[in-house]
């Protein structure tokens, strides 16, 4: 090191600050605080319905009445006692549990209690499967025929 010159820094010096304040900054108690004890001008805004959830259930008053004014029963289709009476007489007939011919027909032994207790939904789909399982016809049949609705 010895003969070379002096040593010197050419660096510039880094200064660092915080950001600006942000809107959000602006609003909080010390910066309305600062604004009053300088006499800065402070603007207030109330917000309507700030803080609560009014506007959104006021907006619901015409569905609503639509609704009270509403007086049609509506209720999903429930299986016939005749379709009960015949799913339940053919699998007898055909000495089955309600499980046994759950799983023939590759569905769950609720769904064979719920057809028959008339407390399902009929499925086309599923009263197919009963038919050719069980050797009856179930579907369009008047209901007074029973069981003698053979294939």
């Amino acid at each position: 090191m010895a003969g070379v010159g002096p040593i010197s820094q050419d660096w510039e010096p880094v200064v660092i600050r915080k950001k600006a304040p942000n809107a959000a900054a602006k609003k909080d108690e010390k910066a309305v605080n600062a604004a009053r004890r300088t006499g800065g001008p402070i603007e207030t805004i109330k917000k309507f319905n700030a803080g609560s959830n009014k506007a959104a259930s006021s907006s619901t008053t015409l569905n609503t009445r639509k609704l009270d004014d509403e007086t049609e029963v509506l209720a999903h289709e429930r299986v016939s006692t005749d379709l009960k009476k015949n799913i339940m007489q053919a699998r007898l007939d055909k000495k089955l549990t309600q499980a046994q011919l759950a799983q023939q027909i590759n569905e769950k032994p609720q769904i064979i209690q719920e057809y028959e207790s008339g407390k399902a939904i009929p499925n086309q789909q599923i009263i197919a499967k009963l038919e050719r399982v069980l050797s009856v016809k179930l579907r369009g049949t008047s209901g007074t025929s029973g069981t003698s609705g053979k294939k």
